[in-house]
């Protein structure tokens, strides 16, 4: 019998990464590209704030197409549930019959992404749902994972940490109350390296500015 097809939800972070790892992992499973969008004004993925030639890159060295869903700023509901629509749309041509995502535990999250995808006839699925965040951000980075703060909500979470490597010293800098992944908005990565990737990529940290209330360290090409 024939592997499910799938599409993954690749945020250029972490938890998207270590979804992929793990998807790979299961033989009823074959994931066949990465599904990213990006905030058309600034050319870069929406809230990662990656650049579009940093996640062209990623996939590349995870060896996987990607379909690249561009949203404007501001994006509302409507706009947004109608390009995600025809997005799922040529993923049901090619065969794909379920969409696979980094979420963790907010039920409220999982809930929407559930109904969505069923309204277009496409199940999603959840590779790391349910793990202890502690136990899975050591995991994560004991694998060799490697990413890069690159947003970070300074109402919840330090901003100077904006910038900082995603490690074991990070973890030991976050406040009690900050989830160990993120899970609640306090943060948002880059990885550019970890055992999904065939190759590392060769960044640099630039500028750090504050824009609609978050924190972004800059991450480019080295």
């Amino acid at each position: 019998m024939s592997p499910r097809r799938a599409w993954l939800a690749w945020s250029a972070g972490k938890d998207s990464a270590w979804a992929l790892h793990v998807a790979r992992r299961d033989r009823e499973m074959e994931v066949v590209r990465l599904l990213t969008t990006v905030t058309q004004p600034y050319d870069r993925v929406s809230m990662h704030a990656v650049r579009r030639s940093l996640l062209v890159a990623q996939a590349e060295a995870v060896g996987l197409p990607l379909h690249v869903v561009a949203i404007p700023a501001p994006c509302s509901e409507e706009q947004y549930a109608q390009v995600m629509r025809d997005a799922m749309q040529v993923a049901a041509a090619e065969g794909v019959t379920e969409v696979a995502f980094g979420d963790l535990f907010l039920q409220d999250v999982r809930a929407y992404r559930e109904q969505r995808l069923a309204a277009v006839g496409l199940e999603a699925t959840f590779p790391l749902w349910g793990r202890d965040t502690t136990e899975l951000a050591r995991e994560m980075i004991a694998g060799g994972l490697r990413a890069i703060l690159t947003c970070v909500d300074p109402r919840q979470a330090p901003a100077e940490i904006a910038g900082a490597a995603y490690d074991e010293e990070l973890l030991a800098r976050l406040p009690a109350g900050v989830d160990p992944c993120g899970e609640n908005g306090e943060f948002h990565t880059m990885v550019w390296d970890g055992p999904m990737f065939r190759h590392p990529l060769h960044v640099r940290v630039g500028d750090t500015v504050e824009r609609e209330g978050f924190v972004f360290a800059d991450v480019g090409e080295a």
